[in-house]
């Protein structure tokens, strides 16, 4: 897997709504809609931070899916497990604690190869692991 990224997009958003349990969707949605607005590249799968299901309810990554007409593939990778939801444990590096995978337009398998297959050594994916300090930090 790659250990850089090919290029990177950036986007201030305000959040939509508060912080709701159950309901992170609604909050995170609306600014990974506005970013996928200015990115002029093809993209043929999407990885978010979350769930694609919560059991019987959509999570972050359903919605995603949805909101793209069905067209994108989109893989969930959770650091907790959430009671009900049926994911794929992924054990990478020499950690002891899996990553949960789910995946909306693809097959959960293929999902977990795919994340397994990810640059890093550890836990979390180099890629992955960029993302979520790249979204931590406040922009200037």
């Amino acid at each position: 897997g790659d250990r850089i990224p090919v290029t990177e997009f950036h986007l201030i958003h305000a959040a939509a709504t508060a912080y709701a349990p159950g309901v992170f969707y609604k909050r995170e949605l609306p600014a990974i809609l506005a970013l996928l607005d200015v990115i002029d590249m093809p993209l043929d799968t999407l990885i978010v931070d979350g769930y694609v299901m919560l059991g019987p309810r959509p999570g972050l990554g359903r919605h995603l899916f949805k909101a793209l007409g069905d067209r994108i593939p989109v893989i969930g990778v959770a650091k907790n497990r959430f009671k009900g939801a049926s994911a794929l444990s992924v054990y990478r590096g020499v950690s002891r604690k899996p990553l949960y995978v789910t995946a909306a337009g693809m097959a959960a398998e293929e999902a977990a190869v795919r994340i397994q297959s990810m640059h890093g050594a550890h836990r979390i994916p180099t890629l992955l692991r960029q993302v979520d300090r790249l979204a931590r930090k406040k922009m200037d």
